[in-house]
Formats: C-alpha cells, sequence, structure tokens
C-alpha cells in the first residue's frame, strides 16, 4: 500500500510509508496494528529532526529517512502546525491542524 504524502499547515510535506518494501519495523505486508519505525521520504525541505536518519544529506529533500521512530515523525508533524492533508501508517498519531 502506497500511502498519499503528509502535508502540514505550514506547508510542508513528506512521505510516510511502511511495509515490506520500505525501512521500517515491522516489516511486512500483513496488516500491521502499529508500526514502530517508518520510511520518511522526499521532504520539501530539510527538517533537523529527521536528519539523523537521512540516507544521503548533501540532497536531504531528495532521499528517504530509514526506520525513523514513529515519535520522531510525530515530533515534525506537530512543529509544522498539524496534518491538512496525506495518510500516516497505523500507530503514529494523526494530527489534524
Amino acid at each position: 500500500m502506497h500511502r498519499k504524502a503528509i502535508i502540514c499547515e505550514d506547508g510542508f510535506e513528506m512521505s510516510v510509508q511502511a511495509s515490506a518494501n520500505h525501512y521500517c519495523s515491522p516489516r511486512t505486508d500483513a496488516p500491521a496494528t502499529r508500526y514502530d519505525t517508518v520510511e520518511v521520504g522526499f521532504p520539501s525541505q530539510q527538517e533537523d529532526i529527521l536528519m539523523p536518519y537521512c540516507e544521503d544529506p548533501d540532497k536531504p529533500c531528495e532521499t528517504v529517512y530509514a526506520y525513523v521512530p514513529a515519535t520522531q515523525v510525530t515530533l515534525v508533524i506537530v512543529k509544522h502546525g498539524g496534518i491538512v492533508e496525506g495518510e500516516l501508517p497505523p500507530g503514529i498519531p494523526y494530527i489534524v491542524a
């Protein structure tokens, strides 16, 4: 399943994915009730909270971020004012703007 990108209140965007084909835990296509870590990809701007997980720090908007803890994704969403559009894997609170 490919989820729609997250768009936050301030315009920040990022892809948040989890499946057997993504850097996440658990790494499965079976319906998971909660993901502890997820793959974040292609943020619209550099986000310092995500940088420790960045695959290519020289191109922070053109790469993926592996095994990002769900709590860090929540912090990014809160920092950018909440979600106005998009989908999250189970286990990450959907904080509406």
